[in-house]
Order: C-alpha cells, then structure tokens, then sequence
C-alpha cells in the first residue's frame, strides 16, 4: 500500500489522528469515576452505548482498513467470483439477528461481560467453558495479529517508507494502548464513530477517482478483462463454487460470534438500540465490500499482470494515480489512508479489549482468583493485553502469508464455538457434554488439516469441515443421551413394577 506522493504530508495526518485518538481516550476515561473499577463499566461502556456508538462500533467490528487493503488485491486475483465479499459480510448480519436479541436480553438479566459467560450460565460445565475460552483466545489472538500485521503495512505505505514496518507497528500500538487504558470500551466506541465516518466518505472518494482514471466508464472495464483475462470473468469451476459456499459458512458463522462483536451486543443501551443498528448495518455489506470489489476489478485495467505480492501493493498503486490528478485528490487520498490506519487501529483496539477481558473475567476471575475484586480484575486484564500484544509483536516482524491468509486462519478453530453458542440459545435439550466433546472434535479436525497443509478439500475450508463433525456429534450425541436417559428409566419403572408385584 504504498504511496510515493505522501512522506511528510502522511506523517502529519497520522500525528493528528493519534493526537485526536488519545483526546478522546482522555477524556472518555476522566468523565466516567468507576471505568477502571468496574468491569462493565470498562468492558461494556456501562451497557449504555446509544444508535450512533453502537453502530459505528459495529460497523469498524465487521469492516477495518483491511477491507479495503486486503480486499481490492483479493478482487483483483481472483476476479468476479470476489463477489462473495459482499454474500459472506451480509449473512453475517443475518446471523446477528438470529441470536442476538434473544442473547441481549439473557445477558443484561444476568450481567454477563463477556461471550463465555453465557456459555458457563448454560451449560454449567467446567470444560465447555474452558474449551470456549481458548477457541476464543486462539481467534482473538490471530485477529489481533492480522491487524498488527496491517497497521505496519499501512503505515509505511503511507509515508513512503520513511516510517519503517517495524517502527510503525510499534508506535500506533502504544498509542492504541494509551488511549485503550485510559477509557476502555467508550474510547474505542467513540474513536470508531470517527474512523467509521472517514471511511465510508474515503471508500465513495476512491472509487470516484478509479473509475474517473478509467474514463468513468465500468463496462470498458469489464471488457478490458474479458478480453485480457477471460479466467476473471467466466463461471467459476465447480471447486471454486465450493470453496464460496464454504467460505459464507465459515464466515457468517464465525465473524458472528467474534467475542467483541457478542460484547457490542452485550453493550446496547436498548433491545431497540441493538435491533436499529443492525437494521442500519444490513445495507453496509454493498457500499463496503462491493464497491472495494468493483475497486480491485478496475485495478485490472489500471495495473494489469501483477505478482501475489505486488497485487498486495494495489490500493497504494491506485492512490498514486489518483492524488496525481488533482490537489484535492491529493489531499483527499491522504486523510482517507490516515483513516484506514486509525479504521485498522479501531478493529486492533476492538480485539485487544475483548481479549483482556477474557483474561480478566474467565481465565483469572473464574479459575485463578474468583475472589478478586472488580478493579483487580481489570488491572489484570491491562496487564495481561499488554504482554499478549508485544508477544505478537514477534510475529508480526515476519507476517506468515498475506492479510487474506491470515483473515482465514483465524476462523477455523473459531467458528467450533458457534454450535454451542447458539443453539443452546434455542433447543433447551443440547446437553454439555456432547457440546464438549463436538468442539473439540471440530477443533482437532480443524486444526490438523491446518497443520498438514490442507487448508481446503475439495473447496471446503478445513474449518467447515471440523464444524460438520461438531455438528453432528452435538445433535446426535444429545439425542442419544436423551434416549439412553429414557431407556434407563423405563427399566427403572419396570424394576420397581416387579418389585411392587
């Protein structure tokens, strides 16, 4: 994501970003007395945020400046079949409406803080919640890497390389840190109406100079590319429809129960409140997504015969023909790339916050020391989000694969959690140890065709695949002990018939 036009210009706009993101962590932190002694209060904004946070929030949960870096570059690779961006960000929304309404009103009578809470009140099961936790970790921690991994890319893009990667990493991640510790969920609810705004203005702009670069005309684009890489625009092969089908399962289900997407929803001022916002988030998948698709495919023409890496640097190339033609452009281009790096830091911000509660609320506060008070239970998890960030700090020195890979792995272990998660909201029979025991079933399936190199099968996402098995062996495994349970009993009755004879 390279620009050769910004330099110093870059490195003023993102001064004024971290400067604005910091007052804003100020000041969220100095109006609330018991942020820092309360765990709703610092993890969930007191369960107060209104329409506007809430849905900003959300929208910089689901979309970051990776959809935008990540995205355009995959559209460009793959082609049409791309499509699928806007079909998998938009089921997600329709799986937030299947459960959340329901889980918000559990979650404000029992005061839950974070997404294994509910799972512990459901099932009451020591490894259920165990299990969860570090599915959870393992996504959160992935996430959180991809982002890192983005924020330096961003960064030195944007000035030119005259902040190295390394160096960029480092300094936005202190001061997401800084303004994360002084105001918790409220500092990055509101830094995300902010980020949220610049880029969906950012992405219309883009596009408006991308397609101004090709003429304004869409369909010499579309030519172009039949013409030139006719792979792009024909039907897909039957594997290739697959891996779309199993990518909108391992998605939808997986981003949906992100654990700080579950604690948005914990989050809500309103049953209303949480309803609105998703209302209003079902239209962002196609004015999101969709026109970063349509930015990828203009890419094509503007930049044709690019390498894996080089297609990495697409929205960079882009930008620099784009600021080149006019100052506003120029401009325009550089508040909008300081805008994806603060959009990358408010999804950064969004994980770590989540991933610190986890430590606090159901590592330490429910197997270390349940006896602890609230604020000590915050502490820990500051702490405890501090050295898990500098730790993946070394990973992202030597990001393995690129942002895309990246994006995927993390779901795959995820995405075990969701049959617990939601159909214990809804079929009051599933029981814990089939629940237990299709997790880590799904898991190990999951995690051994990762780890011997068969990311797909036949098109289906190993992830998917362990979550067939998970499936399977929660449905049939609770029908089977339900009717084992009535067998045994029957035979109890008859006992005791005899006996009475």
């Amino acid at each position: 994501m390279k620009l050769t036009f910004a330099g110093m210009d870059g490195i003023i706009i993102l001064s004024a970003f971290a400067v604005i993101m910091l007052v804003i962590g100020y000041f969220s932190g100095r109006g609330e007395k018991n942020i820092h002694h309360s765990l709703s209060g610092y993890y969930l904004a007191g369960r107060n945020l209104g329409f506007i946070a809430l849905f900003f929030t959300l929208y910089a949960t689901q979309y970051s400046g990776n959809t935008i870096v990540g995205y355009a570059p995959s559209a460009y690779r793959t082609g049409f079949s791309w499509l699928q961006s806007i079909s998998f960000m938009t089921i997600i929304i329709g799986i937030y409406l299947l459960f959340a309404p329901r889980l918000y009103v559990v979650a404000k009578r029992k005061k839950f803080i974070t997404p294994t809470d509910w799972l512990e009140f459901r099932f009451k099961s020591k490894a259920v919640t165990l299990l969860s936790i570090f599915l959870m970790l393992w996504g959160l921690g992935n996430y959180l890497l991809e982002q890192l991994v983005a924020i330096g890319q961003a960064v030195a893009g944007m000035t030119g390389g005259t902040i190295p990667y390394q160096i960029a990493v480092i300094a936005f991640v202190l001061v997401m840190l800084a303004y994360e510790w002084m105001g918790g969920m409220k500092a990055v609810a509101f830094t995300d109406v902010m980020q949220g705004i610049i880029l969906m203005i950012g992405i219309f702009v883009f596009l408006i100079g991308a397609l101004y670069l090709v003429g304004g005309n869409f369909s010499e684009v579309t030519t172009y590319v039949h013409q030139n890489e006719p792979a792009k625009v024909a039907v897909p092969p039957a594997e290739t429809s697959i891996n779309w089908l199993s990518m909108l399962v391992l998605v939808g289900l997986g981003a949906s129960i992100y654990p700080h997407a579950v604690q948005r929803i914990y989050s809500a001022q309103s049953e209303r409140t949480l309803k609105k916002s998703f209302a209003r988030m079902a239209w962002m998948p196609p004015i999101t997504t969709g026109l970063v698709f349509v930015i990828g495919i203009i890419g094509l023409m503007l930049f044709p015969n690019l390498d894996t890496g080089g297609s990495e640097q697409l929205v960079g190339l882009m930008a620099n023909k784009i600021a080149a033609t006019h100052p506003i452009y120029y401009w325009t281009m550089i508040i909008f790339f300081g805008g994806i790096v603060a959009a990358i830091l408010s999804t950064a911000d969004s994980v770590l916050l989540s991933f610190s509660s986890m430590l606090s609320n159901d590592v330490y506060g429910k197997f270390i020391n349940p006896n602890a008070s609230e604020h000590k239970k915050v502490m820990v998890g500051k702490v405890g989000g501090v050295i898990a960030i500098f730790g993946l700090l070394g990973i992202a020195w030597n990001p393995p694969g690129t942002l895309y890979q990246i994006f995927v792995l993390k779901f795959e272990l995820l995405v075990q959690v969701f049959p617990a998660f939601v159909l214990g909201l809804y079929w009051k029979k599933l029981s814990a140890k089939p629940v237990f025991w299709g997790m880590l079933i799904g898991a190990a399936f999951a995690g051994y065709l990762t780890l011997t190199g068969h990311k797909t099968v036949y098109g289906i996402h190993g992830g998917v695949i362990g979550l067939i098995a998970n499936f399977a062996v929660c449905v049939l495994g609770t029908v089977f002990a339900k009717a084992t349970a009535k067998s045994t009993l029957k035979e109890e009755e008859v006992a005791v018939l005899e006996l009475k004879a």
